[in-house]
This record gives C-alpha cells, structure tokens and sequence, in this order.
C-alpha cells in the first residue's frame, strides 16, 4: 500500500513537471523573438525537469548540407563544432533522413552511435541513453531534436518520447516562426533599399517615381523649361500624374516662393467656375455679401494650375486668353483691370486638337496653352516602372495601416502584365485595397487574381486618350468573352488587330491557351507583335503566356 501510494506521487510529481515544462514552452513561443535565447531555454528546463540531458537541436547547413548542432544545452563550444553528420550517417542521421524516432538504451552496444559530438568518457560511467526525435515542418524532417538519459531512471521511455515529440513540434514552430519574420525582414530590407535608390532619380523628391525612358524624357523636360515663363500645357490620361508635374514645375522655378493655386475645372459647375477664377465685387449678385479675390489674383507671383481645361465653358476661354494675353483680371461686377503676374500651367486628359477641329475649343487658346507641351505617358508604355511604384504604394500602405504585408510570388509578374486603363492612381488603389484584404501578412496570386479582374470590368470611357490622343473604347470586354478578346477559335480579329488602346481584362494564364497562343504565332510568320494584336493582347502579355507556358 505504501509502495502504491510512493508510486502515485512519483506519477503525479512527473505529471506536474511535464505540464511545467511545456507550458513554458507555449510562453516561450508566444513572447520570444529570440530562437537561440527560446530554445536554449526549452532544453535547459528538459534538462533541469526531466533529466532529458546535453539537448541539441541540430538542423541542415545551408552551405554543405551537413546536419550541424544549431543549438544545444550543457555542450561545449568545441562538442558543438564536432556535431556534424552527413544525411544517413550515424544515429542522427537516420532520424534526419527516415523521419523516425531513434531509441538507443545503451549508446555503448550500439554500433551506428558513434559519439562524435560527446565524447564517452565525459559522460557517466554507467548505462546512457539516447533519443533522436525529428522536427517535423509539413510533413518533412527539418531537424533533429537529440537528448541523453540514465537508463536506470524510474521515469519510462515511452513517457519521455511523447514528451520529445511535443516539444520537438513546438521547437519547429519557433524555427518557423523566425524563419517567417527573417523573409519578411529580407524583403522589406530589400524593398527599402530599391526604394532608396529610385528617390535619387530627377523626380522622386516631387513624388513622381519611375526611371523609364518615356518618364525620364519628360522629368528633363520639366527641368529644361522650369524657369521659363511659357505657359505649359500637360496631357495625358488620368491618373498619369499630371498635377504632380505641375507641382514640381512650380517648386523648381524661380517662383517656388510664391503661391501654387490649383483648380479643377471640370469640378466646379459653369456658373461658379468664372467667380472661382476671377473672383467677384461685393453685391456683384445675389448671394455675393463680401467681395472675393479670385484664384488667378491669389496666384500672383506664382503658378496658375488649371486641371481638366478641356472642360472650361466656352464663354470662360475668352476671358482667359485674355489673361493670358494681357496679364489683367477683372473681377464679377469690377470696373477696372487688375494687374497680374501668374504662370499658367494647364492639363487635360482631352485631345484639344480634336477638340479644337469640333468647335468645342478655341484654336486661339490652344495656341496660348500649348506654347510647352507636355506628355505624361501611360503606365502601359512606362511597364519598367510597375515594379518600383508597386512597392512604393505596398511600403506607404503597410505604415498607413499599420500592417507588415509582402508581395508573394508571382504576384509582381501579375501587376506589370495587366494595362490599368487607370494608371498610376488606378495602381495605388489595387495595391492599397490588397493590403487592406490580405491575410497572414503576404498578398497572395489569388488576392491580386480576383483584385484585377475586377478592375478589368471598369472601362476608362470614350474621354481617355492614349499617348496619340486616340479615343478609348467606351466599355471593357465582358468577363463571358472569349479567352483573347476579339479571337473566336483560330478566326483573328477583324482588320488583324485588337486596336490601340484597347482595354484588355486580365486572366490567368491556363494551359488550353498554348494551342491558341502558337496558332496566332504562326498566322503572323513569327511576328509576336502582330500576333499579340491578333490575340487582342498587349506584347508584354503575349510575352508572359508565352513564358508561363514553356513556349518562349
């Protein structure tokens, strides 16, 4: 009876140094972000709880491939440095390479241990143990977690080998874990420094990002005609990052110190815009209890932004090539001229010949406005710089929300294949939207996949132009359409070409296409250009099938 109850409180006493051990070993997992200090620390407590001694965590050489103690407990530097094992070889070796647990009872009747790290003489003189458990990450052996014991102990074996295998589980989730936190640190450390680089380009410190031979044109441009006082006329699509163009022709002239006054023409109704702009005397209409200076005047001495002037009513044209001639404004309801010493930088998304051929603007103005054209390329003819820009918005947005989220793979490969119709703003918003959606802090080719083909659903409208003023298709193609728009089977589009301009929806890249994609290939003798246009695609998407699939 009184061997039962000593046997009992043995049990219980073992049990209670279990659950000890491995609930620090849960607060270890959650608190540290130290593997060497954490895992020093499991096997001390293995070592100090249950008699589990001299633990080591051996793990693969990223150079040579050899098993070599990572971390240990109760080893010396130089019993460390002779850890080494080749896949197979020895008693670690096997558990590394079968995955199996390895029970020695007696190390000096087995011929396969061969005491490489401990020598036998530094260990008691009496019968030792040795267990190998494996560390397991997805079902395959990452590393070996190894102990000594007495063989005499009272504890048994098999209550030390299910102890072994949870903490061997919990040891690679910690591996796991500063794994994760390494890649993620690399990458970020990574981006930042692409990042740093690209602000030393002529325009990053203006917020206009890129080193693209079409952005690099127009930044020397800008840089050529600053500190002129020409009126400056800047087109491109939308979300082309115009007003930023403007912005920084302002800041490095000579009227830097001055006001820059912005104003959208296309935002303010017809009939606020002309006391917006040149402002009104008090009582000049009703509703006008104070007298307002207008933008032109609070502009003086300074840069006139004029946003969206294809928009301007026509009765508001003449009254601006007046400023522009004359160098006066005249307030609603004013009876004399104001002097004024404003530049006046226009933009517009519009093709203004188009518009002058049309009636709908004056040719005298346009002559006053593009006397220093500007063209802000699309972000389809500047794909070099989809890369930086995207990691610039993933950088602006992790700090703004606060969240530590990656790009995973393929998912850049994604951005600079699709045409975004809506550019660099159109960009800033998927790559924003994506953080917000992502989970376990990485974007995946999923996320961005469903991201993107809603975005090909929206339509730029007739009003966009591209890099020759061309008119944009009004709508998208429907997701129901064929895999290339404008192919049917082996039939090309008609006249041969998809169009300039047109907006093409992203889709992933399925193996049925390769038949279509060396069929179009072969329609157009090798020309992938032309055979791209066949497929309604772009030549960097044709490019990417291409490559996906094996066939370039």
């Amino acid at each position: 009876m009184n061997d039962t109850a000593t046997e009992d409180r043995t049990d219980q006493a073992t049990r209670e140094q279990e659950i000890t051990l491995l609930l620090e070993v849960a607060r270890l997992m959650g608190r540290s972000r130290d593997p060497d200090a954490a895992i020093y620390r499991i096997l001390g407590m293995m070592s100090q709880l249950l008699g589990l001694n001299r633990g080591r965590v051996l793990l693969p050489d990223p150079d040579s491939g050899q098993l070599k103690i990572r971390h240990a407990y109760g080893l010396t530097d130089a019993e460390r440095e002779r850890g080494s094992y080749s896949l197979g070889e020895g008693v670690t070796g096997r558990v590394m390479k079968t995955g199996q647990i390895a029970l020695i009872q007696d190390i000096d009747n087995e011929p396969e241990y061969l005491a490489r790290a401990v020598d036998r003489s530094t260990l008691p003189q009496e019968t030792v143990a040795y267990i190998g458990v494996p560390i397991v990450q997805d079902e395959q052996p990452i590393g070996v977690l190894g102990v000594h014991r007495l063989r005499r102990r009272s504890r048994q074996f098999q209550d030390d080998l299910n102890v072994l295998r949870v903490v061997a589980s919990m040891i690679g989730q910690v591996l796991r874990i500063n794994q994760l936190i390494a890649e993620r640190t690399a990458e970020l450390v990574s981006e930042n420094r692409y990042l740093k680089s690209a602000l030393d380009t002529q325009g990053a410190k203006y917020g206009i990002l890129g080193e693209s031979p079409a952005l690099r044109s127009v930044l020397k441009q800008v840089h050529r005609i600053a500190d002129t006082q020409a009126t400056v006329l800047i087109t491109g699509d939308s979300g082309t990052g115009k007003e930023k163009i403007a912005r920084m022709i302002h800041r490095i002239s000579q009227r830097n110190a001055r006001p820059f006054i912005s104003l959208n023409c296309a935002a303010i109704p017809a009939d606020l815009l002309e006391s917006e702009l040149f402002g009104h005397e008090k009582g000049a209409f009703t509703g006008a209890s104070s007298a307002k200076t207008g933008k032109i005047a609070l502009a003086d001495g300074g840069t006139l932004f004029l946003d969206e002037i294809g928009d301007m009513p026509e009765a508001l044209q003449s009254k601006i090539l007046r400023v522009l001639q004359e160098r006066v404004v005249q307030p609603i309801g004013g009876s004399r001229d104001i002097p004024v010493d404003v530049r006046v930088v226009a933009a517009t998304h519009k093709d203004l010949q188009k518009a002058v051929n049309a009636g709908e603007f004056r040719l005298d103005l346009f002559y006053r406005l593009n006397v220093i054209p500007l063209h802000m390329p699309a972000l389809r003819d500047r794909a070099s710089d989809i890369r930086l820009l995207a990691r610039h918005f993933l950088d602006r947005y992790t700090h703004v929300h606060g969240w530590n989220v990656v790009l995973g793979d393929g998912v850049m490969e994604r951005l600079e294949t699709f045409d975004w119709p809506g550019n660099i703003r159109q960009l800033e918003n998927v790559l924003e939207r994506a953080v917000l959606l992502s989970s376990e802090g990485r974007i995946g080719t999923a996320l961005i996949d469903e991201i993107l083909h809603e975005e090909s659903r929206i339509s730029p409208g007739l009003h966009a132009t591209g890099p020759a003023g061309s008119p944009q298709p009004d709508a998208a193609p429907s997701p129901d359409t064929p895999a290339f728009p404008g192919t049917h089977g082996n039939e090309p589009h008609p006249g041969g070409a998809a169009g300039p301009g047109i907006v093409r929806p992203y889709r992933r890249v399925h193996a049925s296409e390769a038949d279509q994609l060396r069929d179009a290939i072969e329609r157009s003798g090798g020309n992938k250009t032309r055979a791209a246009m066949d497929l309604g695609l772009t030549p960097r998407q044709l490019r990417y099938r291409l490559k996906k699939l094996g066939l370039a």
